[in-house]
């Protein structure tokens, strides 16, 4: 069984979510232009933010495939990212998807690491296939980082996971960079709080928008 249906199963007798669960978000691409490229995979995974510092609920994850109406074959980027044409195909229609990580995510709000690349890829999905919006807070963890580690000289994932020493089992694989990222906010977390003692996702979301005044 696969590992979004899994998540689907083990979440269908929960009830109710609480503003503490939060979810980290990764998405996969036909290319690097977030307004005209395709949605082609979604990853994600769980952060209970409760407790005094969050933790990865490893178990309370989603990963899915979506069905493509046109096959993307382009060799290069199918090396990045390993979904070949056969799992383009056996792919999950792009309905059915949308609405399971919809239904997965249960109103949690969202972190991304270049948040708005998946936040309009995914949108342009929902609008496309669901018409509709998706319904979402998000907070860009990229800017998070630079606002609240201001001396480290990082800005990409990979200088940010280098910087802590996170390591990521597979790059460019939706659901290895999502568990990637949800360690890298792990490992912000005392930066975080010594400028909110008591952060909730709003305080993400401000130190996030402070990103704009940085020199």
């Amino acid at each position: 069984m696969s590992l979004w249906r899994q998540a689907i199963r083990h979440l269908g007798g929960q009830a109710s979510r609480t503003a503490t669960r939060w979810a980290v978000v990764d998405v996969e691409a036909s290319g690097l232009d977030a307004r005209r490229d395709r949605l082609l995979a979604i990853a994600a995974i769980a952060i209970d933010a409760e407790a005094a510092a969050p933790r990865i609920v490893l178990g309370d994850s989603f990963e899915v495939v979506l069905r493509q109406d046109e096959v993307v074959a382009d060799k290069p980027n199918i090396l990045l990212h390993g979904i070949g044409v056969g799992a383009q195909r056996g792919g999950v229609p792009a309905a059915q998807a949308l609405q399971d990580f919809e239904r997965w995510r249960a109103g949690a709000p969202l972190l991304a690491f270049h948040a708005a690349f998946d936040q309009t890829l995914i949108a342009r999905a929902f609008a496309s296939r669901l018409r509709r919006r998706l319904d979402a807070e998000w907070v860009d963890l990229e800017h998070v980082a630079e606002v609240v580690q201001p001396a480290v000289a990082a800005r990409t994932l990979d200088e940010w996971m280098a910087h802590f020493g996170i390591r990521c089992a597979q790059r460019h694989q939706a659901a290895a960079d999502a568990l990637a990222t949800a360690e890298l906010l792990l490992k912000l977390w005392p930066a975080i709080r010594r400028q909110a003692p008591r952060p909730d996702f709003g305080a993400l979301q401000q130190m996030a928008g402070q990103r704009r005044w940085l020199p």
